[in-house]
């Protein structure tokens, strides 16, 4: 019996190096299938095979755009620029009949959500479906499977493959944070060796600060879905909106002791916005994860550690918008091979299993196909339904002597498709008064409502007292607005003309030629970006230590920046 048990660890020792082999060849990580010969593989691209090297942004995209050309499944979109200048893009892979419709297509999705629109047939209309990877630029697994998924969809040759780009639509975006990725590539491959290291304290293992996990300004893009600060952010938004997923992944990577997760993550941490049925397709995917995972002989989890609750995430911004947003965490190997408690843990295997379930998301987006249209449909309905029964009818919102601030909120808002007015006139309430040019309304019913109630959401009282990380970003109270619920006859005043940003664009007057200097206040929220442009400028500045009161009789507050007439080199 010892002898028995002795020779069965040694063969799951054995199969279990094997699957983690640093060196794989493309049948690592494919099923078993005919491909086309005219599609290139990622190595005839780029000279080697996927997970021998981190993949450089460069490469990555370039990669892209060969099998774009190559293939009549596949379109190349390029939808934003990170701060350093890397495109970021995605691939649209669907049939090539649906290829030629695409437009139509796509305007049929968006009309069947509009609420008091006309329902329209799910019968053969395909999902939509939005891959994304390494939002965090260091946990590139995610990213070096795109090639391998890209390859899989145009190459197959498979009659299910082929039903399956009939039935969907997929949007593949190989990386969300191009230049943490390439930062933390061009660290581990500079540090790689010919013989690998496995040892948690090499080099190659311990990038230095700040890292690759966020973006050029050091800022977590995945805490960035909601307040959408940052171009990378800002054209995801754009693209999320163009199509409205069914489903949307959100490829991660996590400590190097663990195994691999999938959600739904832990029950009593979903936002109480978040329908129940959102929950319930998630554990219908996740079934699917299951079973892929498991005939690769990989370990994983679910319903533990992660949760659902703030709605800024990758993972959690979908479900506030009809969509089913899903996290994959994988075990990082950081490099190319490290030491875990489970044992040797290679980068290609992290690499297949984000592959793995990259396919079985497509395999169970499909065969939900019709659960998910009507879910996305149902749910904008509801959500109206939903806000005809809310105790107010709005949100104004004011800025008081800031108007650029209040442009930055209707900016974000707009990203996000939710409707603002600017009131009909000046208006007071309970004592505060709401300037017509400095205020803002958004109304409770409209399209995006669930989106307007998760914006504005105070809640008090929990299921659970622990969150992954974020609980509260009540968006009034981040700006620091002045802010009323509304109804009634009020509100009515308050939806006056439809806002957007453009309504806002205002310049700043000089008063009058002084012999003396000029001031302005520092409450405006470009305040200081037009101090560092005047001292760009060579001009010197003062700032007023305490109040004073000006040549027209008016009283300044202490922050003030002062320029001299005199004495300036301009």
């Amino acid at each position: 019996m010892i002898r028995a048990l002795c020779t069965l660890s040694i063969l799951w020792i054995s199969s279990f190096l094997i699957a983690q082999t640093p060196s794989p060849s493309l049948d690592y990580y494919l099923p078993e299938e005919s491909y086309d010969p005219n599609i290139p593989t990622p190595a005839d691209y780029l000279g080697f095979e996927i997970g021998k090297w981190h993949l450089t942004h460069d490469q990555l995209v370039g990669y892209f755009r060969a099998i774009a050309a190559a293939s009549d499944r596949i379109t190349y979109t390029e939808y934003a620029r990170s701060y350093e200048d890397r495109p970021l893009v995605y691939l649209t892979i669907t049939s090539v009949n649906n290829h030629q419709n695409l437009a139509a297509i796509q305007q049929e999705h968006l009309d069947n959500l509009k609420p008091g629109g006309t329902v329209k047939s799910e019968q053969g209309r395909p999902v939509v479906v939005y891959q994304g990877m390494s939002i965090h630029g260091n946990e590139p697994s995610g990213g070096n499977a795109a090639p391998l998924v890209a390859y899989y969809l145009a190459a197959s040759q498979s009659q299910a493959t082929e039903t399956l780009l009939k039935e969907s639509v997929i949007l593949l975006d190989p990386c969300y944070n191009p230049d943490g990725f390439h930062r933390f590539s061009t660290w581990v491959n500079s540090n790689k060796g010919n013989n690998l290291v496995m040892d948690a304290q090499s080099r190659e293992l311990n990038e230095p600060w700040p890292a690759g996990r966020t973006n050029h300004y050091w800022f977590d893009l995945n805490r960035d879905w909601l307040p959408v600060q940052h171009p990378e952010s800002q054209g995801r938004i754009r693209t999320f909106h163009q199509w409205k997923p069914n489903v949307l992944t959100d490829h991660h990577e996590m400590g190097t002791n663990s195994t691999f997760f999938f959600q739904p993550g832990v029950p009593q941490r979903t936002n109480p916005l978040t329908p129940p049925k959102n929950q319930e397709l998630t554990e219908k995917i996740g079934r699917f994860h299951a079973k892929a995972l498991d005939e690769i002989g990989s370990l994983y989890f679910t319903q533990e550690r992660f949760d659902d609750y703030y709605y800024g995430k990758g993972s959690t911004y979908p479900d506030i918008n009809g969509c089913i947003g899903i996290l994959f965490e994988q075990a990082s190997s950081r490099g190319h091979l490290q030491e875990s408690v489970n044992g040797p843990l290679s980068f290609p295997f992290t690499i297949r299993n984000q592959f793995t379930t990259a396919l079985s998301t497509l395999e169970a987006s499909q065969a939900l196909r019709t659960e998910l249209l009507d879910y996305q449909r149902d749910f904008f309905q509801k959500q109206e339904n939903e806000a005809k029964k809310s105790p107010f009818s709005g949100y104004l919102l004011s800025a008081p002597n800031n108007p650029s601030k209040l442009k930055a909120l209707v900016e974000m808002m707009e990203l996000h498709q939710i409707e603002m007015y600017q009131p009909k006139k000046d208006l007071v309430h309970n004592g505060q008064r709401f300037s017509q040019e400095e205020s803002v309304y958004i109304p409770v019913q409209q399209a995006q409502a669930g989106l307007v109630q998760a914006m504005f959401f105070e809640p008090t009282s929990f299921k659970d007292s622990l969150f992954y990380d974020i609980s509260a970003w009540t968006m009034y109270h981040a700006f620091n607005l002045q802010h009323a619920k509304i109804d009634g006859g009020l509100a009515a005043q308050a939806k006056g003309s439809l806002l957007s940003s453009k309504d806002l664009t205002q310049t700043g007057t000089v008063t009058g030629k002084s012999a003396i200097g000029y001031y302005f206040a520092w409450s405006d929220y470009l305040a200081p970006a037009f101090l560092y442009q005047l001292q760009k400028a060579g001009l010197n500045t003062k700032v007023s230590l305490y109040p004073f009161t000006d040549a027209d009789g008016k009283e300044q507050m202490a922050g003030t920046i002062f320029v001299a007439s005199q004495n300036q080199p301009l």
